[in-house]
């Protein structure tokens, strides 16, 4: 027996050496790389037949059906050749980048049809890796690759493997092997699938595969999570109904997006710009609800409650009538009170903690978190007596302008979706920091771009100082889109187009057309020249008992 190490002897090296034309190879390992056959192709081209067992169950039916579940997507994307180290390790990227990868392939690919053969074992039961050459065996080998081969760096400090020669020594591995390959109930044929995952890296793929490809890349990790249980269910028939029929194409996309943001974080700001339509997308995503026997709050306030009640009365001035719109609506301020009637509703009747959607209209309102020791403010009953009590309460902002001044008005709008434990939220979510941490981070970042200079203070610069978290966040719990976003991102023809804004003119008018009347600029520098001494009482005091007026400590004699 002889021992090799990849240090002082390489196992790539003494495989060249006992491979012969006419050998046969077997071959039991987790990995297989087309590197590792360029590796030792001239040895390999030459043998008469490669037997390879992958230990692992890959490429069998079992693991193409379980990698390539379809799920509710309107397009289908195959795995690609990456399954098993097929088109490289982790440890073969320079190798990869030489950008060799097509030629080798097709190389690696007409040889495998013409010398071998590929089976995978399904049997669920561990198999010990080794390479054999006619009558001598390596054991154990931890993959055919350039690494595992000694002509890479790998993962390991030392890979000692054993060498066995001759029908005695190497007999029993051999022995095992074959019985191993000839049981049809423990393994199962992939050369073809092998073959076909392959053919993929050289083939000539259309545009169009390319393009979907791009896709799959850009959103594979977004299509990962997506399933049945947070996608808006089609079986409730909230497509046939008056108000989905009504909306263009870019606030059906919202909504569908927005139902989804809801079924996964419990959450969503709708940011859309002015115009665009946040009422009819809510009043989607509040049929869905109510479609499935969800009850329904809208908050909103008090001078915009129109919009919401037309809705949902049998007027002849609703268009959607027909959908019979069973929502609730209330003012924001009626969450201070406990008495009295709001909109026909007495609010000493409202069971507030029983509604599965809040759907609150102009939420900046809620911007701040205030806290009150001896009352409980319009944010403290929001959070305790609507979201947290009682049933599980989904919510949707609606705000064109959810940010003020600083972001602590976005999060203190979010901690409503999450019920102030960021827990709830961080869970779904890869941050690297807390969300508090996202929001110092980002307002610092702000507050460092507002000093530059103007010509320096552009959205260009203010993006690229913002830290990913920040971006994975909003792209989690926000929907915002400009007019210039759906006029570039959608077919608009049935929309029509924006109104176009005009620029601001400058018109300056004389106060009168009485010539002796003085001008602006003449009563202005005469309001300078007044001193307006009643209004400043204190100019009329000593210096010497100035102090005491400003400290309050005089008495009333002096």
């Amino acid at each position: 027996m002889k021992t090799i190490d990849n240090l002082n002897s390489v196992l790539g090296d003494d495989l060249k050496s006992e491979i012969r034309p006419g050998s046969k190879v077997r071959m039991a390992a987790s990995v297989f790389s087309i590197y590792a056959f360029e590796a030792l192709r001239e040895e390999l081209e030459s043998l008469g037949e490669l037997e390879f067992i992958f230990t692992d169950p890959a490429f069998s039916s079992a693991s193409v059906q379980g990698s390539t579940r379809r799920e509710h997507r309107t397009y289908f994307i195959p795995p690609l050749a990456g399954e098993a180290g097929l088109t490289g390790t982790e440890f073969e990227v320079r190798l990869r980048n030489r950008l060799t990868q097509r030629a080798i392939a097709r190389e690696c690919a007409q040889w495998i049809r013409d010398k071998v053969k590929f089976r995978s074992n399904v049997s669920g039961l561990g198999m010990q890796p080794m390479v054999a050459v006619d009558d001598v065996a390596y054991f154990p080998v931890s993959g055919f690759t350039t690494s595992a081969l000694g002509y890479e760096e790998s993962d390991q400090l030392s890979n000692v493997l054993a060498k066995f020669e001759g029908p005695g020594e190497a007999g029993h591995l051999l022995s095992v092997f074959d019985q191993v390959w000839n049981d049809p109930g423990k393994l199962e044929d992939v050369t073809q699938t092998v073959l076909s995952h392959i053919e993929q890296v050289y083939a000539e793929n259309s545009p169009e595969r390319v393009y979907y490809l791009i896709l799959n890349s850009i959103f594979s990790e977004f299509l990962a999570d997506l399933s049945e249980d947070v996608l808006p269910d089609d079986r409730t028939g909230y497509r046939e109904t008056a108000v989905w029929n009504a909306l263009y194409n870019f606030q059906r996309d919202a909504a569908e997006s927005i139902i989804n943001k809801l079924e996964t974080y419990n959450g969503c700001i709708l940011a859309d710009s002015v115009g665009l339509g946040k009422t009819f997308t809510a009043l989607a995503v509040i049929k869905y609800y109510e479609k499935r026997n969800k009850s329904v709050l809208v908050l909103c306030p008090k001078k915009l409650a129109e919009n919401w009640t037309t809705y949902n009365k049998n007027y002849v001035t609703n268009p959607f009538v027909a959908d019979r719109f069973n929502y609730d609506v209330l003012a924001h301020t009626d969450l201070s009170r406990t008495r009295g009637e709001s909109l026909g509703i007495r609010l000493d009747h409202v069971n507030w903690g029983n509604y599965d959607l809040v759907v609150i209209d102009e939420s900046h309102n809620f911007r701040n978190a205030d806290y009150s020791e001896d009352r409980d403010t319009r944010y403290q009953r929001l959070m305790q007596k609507v979201i947290r009590e009682g049933v599980q309460t989904k919510v949707l902002m609606l705000s064109a302008t959810p940010v003020n001044n600083r972001f602590t008005d976005l999060k203190n709008q979010l901690q409503l979706a999450y019920e102030g434990d960021e827990k709830n939220l961080s869970q779904h979510l890869s941050l690297s920091t807390s969300i508090d941490g996202v929001f110092r981070a980002a307002q610092a970042v702000f507050n460092e771009w507002s000093r530059l200079p103007a010509e320096e203070r552009t959205s260009e610069r203010i993006l690229a100082m913002l830290d990913l978290d920040f971006f994975q966040l909003l792209d989690a719990v926000t929907i915002a889109r400009s007019r210039k976003h759906v006029q570039k991102y959608y077919d608009t023809s049935a929309v029509g187009a924006f109104p176009h804004r005009l620029p601001p003119e400058s018109i300056q008018e004389p106060l009168t057309d009485d010539t002796t009347v003085p001008p602006y600029n003449e009563i202005f520098e005469q309001l300078q020249a007044l001193h307006l001494a009643v209004y400043t009482p204190l100019k009329y005091v000593f210096d010497s008992r100035l102090y005491k007026y400003e400290t309050g400590t005089g008495d009333q004699n002096t």
